[in-house]
């Protein structure tokens, strides 16, 4: 039998928040643009489960961004606490129909949300049929993203002192 050995509290961080790079960023753009172009769908944005906006790509308006995305993962998380007193894990997808716009999140691997803005240009149907495969290619870039390994940075011990002595010379 193999046990998984805890993970030291670096490895945890690291696995908590997941660092994407400019070229992870470029890569979801680009999947995002093509699920947008296939889906009809108005906007998608990636969220990250603590409510941080990762990246959009879409038809945004006016929309604030910060807030819908503290909303999204709010959602969410309410909704995982729903599936635990049912017996289940966590639901993996939310839909909400309002009149004009509706919203589907979508959960990729265990850190972030597919958000889904969309109107009758489209349907639910073809939004969750693209999703899907979106998500799963999200999550190949994702675990690529995980297992690169982490840059080797030291701070040597003066460093402390330096930043220390230079704030102190800024507010005197």
């Amino acid at each position: 039998m193999v046990q998984n050995k805890p993970m030291s509290a670096n490895e945890r961080l690291r696995h908590d928040r997941l660092t994407f790079y400019k070229e992870d960023v470029e890569k979801i753009d680009r999947l995002l643009a093509e699920f947008l172009r296939l889906s009809g769908a108005k906007c998608a944005l990636l969220i990250d489960k603590e409510g941080h906006l990762v990246t959009r790509r879409g038809e945004v308006r006016s929309i604030d961004m910060d807030t819908i995305s503290a909303l999204v993962a709010g959602s969410f998380a309410a909704t995982k606490e729903m599936a635990r007193l049912l017996g289940e894990d966590e639901f993996t997808a939310l839909y909400h129909q309002g009149m004009r716009d509706n919203i589907q999140l979508s959960l990729v691997g265990d850190r972030t949300l597919l958000t889904i803005l969309f109107d009758d240009r489209t349907t639910v149907g073809m939004v969750r049929l693209y999703a899907n495969e979106t998500a799963k290619k999200l999550g190949d870039i994702f675990r690529h993203a995980e297992a690169r390994e982490a840059p080797d940075v030291a701070l040597d011990s003066g460093y402390g002192d330096s930043a220390k002595k230079r704030l102190d010379n800024l507010f005197d």
